[in-house]
Order: C-alpha cells, then structure tokens, then sequence
C-alpha cells in the first residue's frame, strides 16, 4: 500500500478485512463521509459505523478498496482506489475512485469526500 496517515491506512485496510466497526474507527467522532459526493453526507462515527455495515450487507464478500496513489498535503490525503466485491449471487464487481480525507488534530478522519461513478457501480449490481 502506498504511504499514508494510520488513519487512512486503517479506511483501507478495514474495508479489505470487511470490518464495519474497524473501518468506522478510522473516523473522528464528529466526522462527515460524503460516499459519494452529491449525495447527502453521512454525520459522526455511529452514522458512518450503520453506513459502512449496510454497505457491506450488500456483497458477499465485499473485497475492499485498494489503494494506488496517495497524496498528502498537511492535513489532507487524496487517495486513488480501485474497490472490488461479489454480488451474493456470486458476480464481480469492479469499480474506482479518489477519495480526499481531511485529518483532525489528532490524526483521524474528519471529512472524507468520495468520487466515484455511482452509475457504472450500479449497472453492474443490475445486470
């Protein structure tokens, strides 16, 4: 994985282990997910923590986000991903992103912005 903050690390790591609540942990309490951008946002760890486990709920199994190339700058990361999982009925879907986090003072995730495109994620869940 490429060098990143713990917390970052941890986003990532967490998703390829499909663990709700170590996923959820990488956030500030009081964080803000937008997943993805455009929609309304996801308020504080417990709210993201629910988002997250739903999330997961829908794959089996959900074989997390890679990351590719991360980006700090002070208190902010841009990260370029690629995400993978099965359908329950067993078909792959791929997709990819960039996601920008921006670091609390004591190093956790307070916002997270995702880009990616929501139509090319759901025409594979349809087909």
């Amino acid at each position: 994985m490429p060098a990143m903050p713990a917390s970052v690390l941890r986003f990532f790591t967490a998703s390829h282990a499909a663990d709700a609540e170590a996923w959820a942990s990488a956030f500030a309490e009081d964080a803000v997910f937008h997943d993805p951008v455009g929609r309304p946002p996801v308020e504080g760890r417990e709210a993201i923590h629910a988002f997250i486990a739903g999330v997961l709920s829908g794959f089996s199994p959900f074989l997390g986000l890679t990351p590719l190339q991360a980006h700090t700058a002070g208190n902010a990361v841009a990260v370029s991903w690629h995400g993978s999982a099965l359908t329950p009925t067993g078909r792959p879907v791929n997709w990819s992103g960039i996601n920008v986090f921006e670091l609390d003072d004591q190093g956790l995730i307070k916002e997270a912005r995702a880009y990616f495109d929501q139509a090319v994620l759901r025409a594979q869940l349809a087909s």
